[in-house]
């Protein structure tokens, strides 16, 4: 994460695409410039019952971009009576961070997102960048300034067509990368998976780095 002052994403975020679903995984350190401001901050959120989303950037704009998605969702399925699909809430939010990053104002609203779900068409997974682009993944996707260590792991152990339980394997080894190389990264690990019975944390734990004089 990022405070005020900073145009860098000091953060970890991870999303896997499986043959059974997906995987979102990330590290629970929130940083302020050399400060580390929360040790327990999660950063991989719920949107719906089937769709959830990473976040990384400004802390403010990320939070109160997610409360907005929250609120036009659950409008947007009153009005319609379906459920909103995973590409719509993705564009919904693409929009929401163009605008966002555009608007005048004396503190940079940086936020990245990584949105995972499942719909009635299938699983999907989409990046969206700072500027408000939006791609979808088929494999997997890193943000924030531990991802150059993720990518490593990735790009060497990532197979087409690995179980959901050996891409929470690979999330892990993925941010444990990260912790070791990236001092923004840090403090936990949490684990998230979408799968046909919808999201489910299937994994958090805390940790801390100790150094003995």
């Amino acid at each position: 994460m990022m405070d005020n002052k900073e145009l860098k994403t000091g953060t970890t975020t991870i999303g896997i695409v499986c043959k059974d679903g997906l995987v979102l995984a990330a590290d629970k350190r929130a940083t302020s410039g050399y400060l580390i401001a929360w040790k327990k901050f999660d950063k991989i959120i719920p949107i719906t019952s089937t769709i959830a989303v990473t976040v990384a950037g400004t802390v403010s704009d990320v939070q109160l971009l997610v409360k907005y998605l929250k609120a036009e969702l659950k409008l947007k399925d009153l009005r319609t009576g379906r459920d909103t699909t995973v590409k719509e809430a993705s564009s919904l939010l693409a929009n929401f961070v163009y605008n966002n990053i555009r608007k005048f104002s004396l503190i940079p609203g940086i936020s990245h997102f990584i949105v995972g779900g499942v719909d009635s068409s299938g699983f999907h997974l989409y990046d969206l960048s700072p500027d408000g682009s939006i791609v979808e993944v088929d494999d997997y996707i890193s943000s924030g300034s531990g991802s150059v260590m993720v990518f490593g792991v990735l790009e060497t152990l990532y197979k087409k067509g690995l179980s959901v339980e050996e891409g929470v394997k690979l999330a892990a080894k993925g941010i444990n990368a990260a912790v070791q190389r990236d001092i923004a990264s840090g403090n936990g690990i949490d684990i998230v998976t979408i799968t046909k019975d919808g999201v489910k944390k299937v994994f958090s734990k805390e940790f801390e780095l100790k150094v003995e004089m």
